[in-house]
C-alpha cells in the first residue's frame, strides 16, 4: 500500500502545482517571489520524502553531501540565474522588441496549453544541449562533473560545473508572448519532475506520467557507471522528447558515477573542464626543467 501511494506522489504534486497557478490567489500567482520560494520548498519536501520511503541506502543523504548540494542550489539560484538573465533572457527580449517579433497567438491559448508549450520549449533546448554535451568532447568536459556524483537525491540536479549550469539554462522562451503565471506554472512543473528524477524516493509513477515525464528510473540509467549507457534519456523533465528522437532506453541503475566512481570536491568540479590544459601546462614545465640550459651545453 505504501509503494502504491508513493507511486502517485509525483503526479499528485504536478497536479497541485498546476491547480495552484490556475486557481490560486492573484496576489500570489502573479508575484515573482512565489516561484522563488516554491522551488526550494519543493526540494525540501522531496528531501523529506527520501527519509520516509528511501529507494537505495547507498544514496542516503549525509552531511558532506548536504553542504555540497546546498552550495550548488544557492549558486544556481543566484549567480547562474543572474548570468542567464543578463546574458540571454534580457538580450533576447531586447532583440524581440527591436525586430518587432510578436506571438499574440501564444498568450491567447488556453492556460494549460501555454504551460505545455513553455515546458516543451525549455525542454527541447535542454535536450539538444544535453545530448551535445555527451557527444562532443569540449562540452562533455563541462558536463562530466555532474556525472561524477556517486549518489542521487532531490538536490543533485543543481550539482555541476558553473559553465554547464549556465549552458543548460539557455532558452528561447523569452521570444514567446506567454502569460507570466503560465511561465511560473511551467517552471513549477519542471521543478517537481526534475527533482523527483534525481530523488532517492521509492516512487515509480504510473504510465500516464512516466510516458511523458522523466522518472528516477530513466535518469538513474542516464547516470550509469558505464559511459555508453549514459548516452540515453537526455530529457531533464520531458522524457517524451527522448521517445521522439530515439534516445529513450528503459531500465534503472542503483550504482552511479564515472571514472571508478570518483567523487569530486567542489574545487575539482570547478577546474575539471580545464584539467587537460592544466596537465599540458605542467608537462611543458617539466620538459623545460629537464632540458639542459644554454650555458651548460656551451
Amino acid at each position: 500500500m505504501k509503494d502504491r501511494l508513493f507511486n502517485l506522489v509525483p503526479p499528485a504534486m504536478v497536479a497541485m502545482v498546476v491547480l495552484f497557478w490556475c486557481m490560486g490567489p492573484k496576489a500570489l500567482v502573479e508575484n515573482s517571489w512565489t516561484i522563488i520560494v516554491m522551488s526550494p520548498l519543493i526540494t525540501v519536501i522531496v528531501l523529506g520524502l527520501e527519509f520516509v520511503h528511501e529507494r537505495h541506502a547507498g544514496w542516503r543523504m549525509n552531511w558532506r553531501e548536504f553542504f555540497t548540494d546546498l552550495f550548488y542550489v544557492v549558486l544556481s539560484a543566484t549567480a547562474i540565474e543572474r548570468a542567464s538573465d543578463f546574458l540571454t533572457k534580457t538580450p533576447l527580449k531586447d532583440l524581440k522588441l527591436a525586430l518587432g517579433i510578436t506571438t499574440p497567438w501564444a498568450e491567447h491559448m488556453p492556460f494549460l496549453a501555454q504551460v505545455a508549450l513553455a515546458v516543451f520549449i525549455v525542454e527541447f533546448g535542454q535536450y539538444w544541449m544535453h545530448r551535445l554535451m555527451h557527444n562532443k568532447l569540449p562540452f562533455w568536459l563541462v558536463h562530466a562533473p555532474h556525472h561524477h556524483i556517486t549518489q542521487l537525491n532531490a538536490a543533485k540536479g543543481a550539482v555541476g560545473n558553473p559553465i554547464e549550469l549556465f549552458l543548460i539554462s539557455l532558452s528561447v522562451l523569452a521570444l514567446f508572448d506567454l502569460q507570466e503565471k503560465a511561465l511560473f506554472c511551467a517552471f513549477g512543473v519542471m521543478t517537481v519532475v526534475s527533482t523527483f528524477a534525481h530523488a532517492n524516493v521509492r516512487a515509480d509513477p504510473p504510465w500516464f506520467y512516466s510516458f511523458f515525464f522523466t522518472t528516477i528510473q530513466h535518469h538513474s540509467l542516464h547516470h550509469s557507471t558505464d559511459y555508453e549507457s549514459t548516452r540515453c534519456n537526455y530529457g531533464n523533465s520531458l522524457i517524451l522528447i527522448d521517445r521522439i528522437f530515439g534516445t529513450f532506453r528503459s531500465g534503472e541503475a542503483s550504482i552511479v558515477g564515472q571514472d571508478d566512481r570518483k567523487r569530486l570536491t567542489i574545487r575539482e568540479q570547478m577546474i575539471f573542464p580545464f584539467q587537460p590544459l592544466i596537465e599540458a601546462y605542467r608537462q611543458r614545465r617539466q620538459q623545460a626543467a629537464l632540458q639542459p640550459s644554454g650555458d651548460a651545453t656551451a
